[in-house]
């Protein structure tokens, strides 16, 4: 059996060696969870909720080990881990509290004769290839709600968080889920096309728009439900009536956190002229005091750029941003090695004929764009392939409504910006992906309704 190598990203020091799946060991792997799946889905509810509640005891019970192992294999600052971490709490909360009444069959017509039911049935064996950058949100947003009802799930985590995938199983194991309906599946690429070979009835994705179409193409013709959560390139508009430090500070973290590793991280922002100057100068000073650092010292906020290529994307974009015209203020280039780093850039004078502002950076880079009112900036915000979350920060509710029910975007913000909530849909429009997670509905994708038509006996 083959080997993974899990290095941290840091300062390129060897963390595990994890022996990793292969095709066989895939398909052993699928065929236990279809024969596992039955038995776990005729389960009485309250028995998978227990489970969950077990799952979740631990995360907190372990949570600093966890965030350490998060921290060494991601390059996430380990203050970050832990509000990943707590910030999965909540999210469980409300899957605990909802998932029994998401699936409840729907009684919807009833005449005395004839009755009428909506029921939600599990889909089966559904397949799961996760997100490196939130392993235990984007991984808990399909596995926890999969599980509740009644589903096997065949997980395959980022090779690049691994050690957190295996973590993330260990636990569910721990509470209660069998061994046979929850496999972890250990690898790269070849481990995750091995996986689409198998018959499936579900496959949720979360990561990048290529792999998202690599997936798409590999299971055209099979009728296999699919979801993908794909990228973004999040814009956001402070308009000329906004406090433009307040939203200075706020869009500085919102384009910053996580080293800018998030499909919703803000990407693109666009200002009003009567605010841009006083709003860059925020911004810059705001971004001056982001400490980079070890990601394991409490005070770091910008850590590590978790895959190496990324770094000559981030360059790229800088350098063909610089060439068309823009001024660049801080940062540009990868810092010094061993290990991934690159400095929050900030660059104005942009424009979209620039990659910067149309292609997902996924860094801790941003470009500011000066605009001369609303109907500018959003067709600017509309031109994009992508969907994803969009954001406008003014005084005036009723605005900022109007604005931003005529952007295209899954997600809209008002004087908020990289926000998630379990009480709310996440999806995108557009190549940010088909589906959806997080919801009410989003427990129910991972069931199907069948028809109940009842006539009572004369």
């Amino acid at each position: 059996m083959s080997e993974l190598l899990v290095h941290n990203p840091y300062d390129g020091t060897l963390v595990a060696r994890l022996a990793a799946d292969d095709a066989a060991s895939v398909a052993a792997r699928a065929a236990a969870a279809r024969a596992a799946q039955p038995a776990w889905a005729a389960r009485p509810m309250a028995e998978r909720l227990a489970a969950i509640g077990r799952f979740r005891a631990a995360v907190v019970a372990q949570l600093e080990a966890l965030a350490a192992t998060l921290t060494s294999e991601v390059g996430k600052p380990i203050a970050q881990s832990r509000n990943e971490l707590n910030g999965l709490l909540p999210r469980l909360d409300f899957f605990l509290e909802q998932g029994e009444g998401a699936v409840r069959a729907e009684r919807v017509f009833d005449d005395g004769a004839m009755r009428e039911e909506i029921g939600h049935v599990p889909l089966g064996v559904v397949a799961n290839i996760s997100a490196w950058n939130y392993p235990w949100f984007v991984g808990c947003n399909v596995l926890v709600p999969a599980l509740l009802t009644g589903n096997a799930v065949l997980y395959k985590p980022s090779e690049h968080a691994a050690l957190t995938g295996q973590a993330i199983t260990r636990l569910l194991h721990e509470a209660g889920v069998p061994a046979e309906v929850l496999h972890c599946l250990v690898g790269a690429g070849a481990v995750g096309q091995a996986l689409l070979a198998q018959p499936i009835d579900g496959l949720f994705f979360t990561g990048s728009h290529a792999t998202g179409q690599r997936i798409a193409q590999a299971l055209a013709g099979r009728f296999v439900k699919l979801q993908l959560e794909l990228g973004g390139k999040d814009p956001t508009y402070v308009r000329a009536d906004a406090d433009p430090a307040a939203a200075a500070e706020s869009l500085a973290d919102g384009a910053m956190y996580n080293t800018g590793q998030s499909c919703c991280s803000v990407e693109r922002i666009y200002v009003h002229e009567a605010v841009h100057d006083v709003f860059v100068d925020r911004f810059l000073a705001t971004v001056a005091g982001f400490r980079a650092g070890p990601p394991t010292d409490e005070g770091t906020y910008i850590g590590a750029i978790t895959r190496a290529p990324q770094l000559d994307v981030l360059e790229a974009q800088v350098a063909d941003a610089v060439a068309k015209g823009a001024t660049l203020h801080c940062g540009g280039r990868r810092g010094p090695g061993p290990g991934n780093h690159f400095p929050p850039t900030v660059l104005t004078g942009v424009d979209h004929s620039m990659e910067l502002m149309r292609e997902e950076s996924f860094g801790p880079v941003i470009g500011i764009q000066k605009v001369s009112g609303d109907e500018e900036a959003v067709a600017l915000m509309n031109d994009t392939r992508y969907g994803l979350t969009a954001g406008v920060y003014t005084r005036d509710e009723a605005a900022a409504r109007a604005l931003l029910a005529r952007v295209n975007a899954g997600t809209v913000y008002w004087n908020c910006c990289d926000r998630v909530s379990p009480r709310l849909p996440w999806s995108g429009v557009g190549d940010s992906g088909v589906g959806l997670t997080l919801s009410v509905e989003g427990i129910r994708t991972f069931t199907r309704p069948k028809a109940w038509h009842l006539r009572s006996p004369r």
